[in-house]
């Protein structure tokens, strides 16, 4: 069964770092474009990652520009989230989108606090 698995999730201090990965399985994972998204307590899912099918597009919100990098590995059919710099309002549940196998990943916590 095609699915989107994630992990890396947790409590972290701000400044801190944390690195999320999100692993492919039943489908094609080197021909789809990958996207994280978060959603805040409250808050609106938010697109703020996407990398194109050969790691050669990658694209950022301004909330994350500079602070997170979004990564891929299509021989483990895992991509990645690094995220540096972290600060309160980054605290969200954060997803792993398939975007052409309309897959969705089942979310990772990440709490910023002190």
């Amino acid at each position: 069964q095609a699915q989107l698995v994630e992990s890396g999730g947790g409590l972290v201090q701000p400044g801190g770092s944390l690195r999320l990965s999100c692993a492919a399985s039943g489908f094609t994972f080197s021909i789809d474009a990958m996207s994280w998204y978060r959603q805040g307590p409250g808050k609106e899912r938010e697109l703020f990652a996407s990398i194109g099918t050969r790691s050669i597009s990658t694209d950022y919100a301004d909330s994350v520009k500079g602070r997170f990098t979004i990564s891929r590995d299509n021989a483990k059919n895992t991509v990645y989230l690094q995220m540096n710099t972290l600060t309160p309002e980054d605290t969200a549940v954060y997803y792993c989108r398939a975007r052409s196998a309309g897959l969705w990943g089942q979310g990772t916590q990440v709490t910023v606090s002190s």
